[in-house]
């Protein structure tokens, strides 16, 4: 049985919302119905920066810039490997598209970071976002 760590990367993606209060961008998977941030396994010869652009733009088709690095979750995904996965703040590009599901995902959903914070299935995400801003 391998120990390979599965490698992953992903975005807080956020806009200025009503009063400058951030809104953050969570999408729904059908697969798992789960609430959650846009992230996705690397492909070979990627790097994770690439990786979290990447996914981003596939899961809610919003190209994005790059921010600050928030740092890495770690935890098993379904199949009981030990997944790793960095995330990046990320805010959509002036030119950008409207953000919409696509790819694996059904719902995208601009929120204020506390109902984020709330709507988010899982803790790791939570305290993710909660030490974003």
């Amino acid at each position: 049985m391998g120990t390979d760590v599965v490698r992953a990367a992903g975005g807080v993606v956020w806009r200025n919302g009503r009063g400058g209060e951030p809104e953050i961008l969570l999408i729904h998977r059908p697969k798992y119905d789960d609430w959650t941030l846009p992230k996705g396994k690397a492909e070979p010869g990627e790097t994770d920066e690439e990786t979290a652009l990447r996914e981003v733009e596939e899961e809610t088709r919003l190209r994005c810039a790059l921010g600050r690095e928030l740092g890495t979750v770690r935890y098993h995904d379904r199949f009981d490997r030990p997944k790793q996965v960095r995330y990046w703040l990320m805010q959509p590009a002036p030119d950008s598209p409207d953000a919409q599901a696509d790819h694996e995902v059904d719902v995208v959903r601009w929120l204020p970071l506390k109902e984020a914070a709330a709507a988010l299935s899982y803790e790791h995400d939570r305290h993710l976002l909660e030490h974003s801003f």
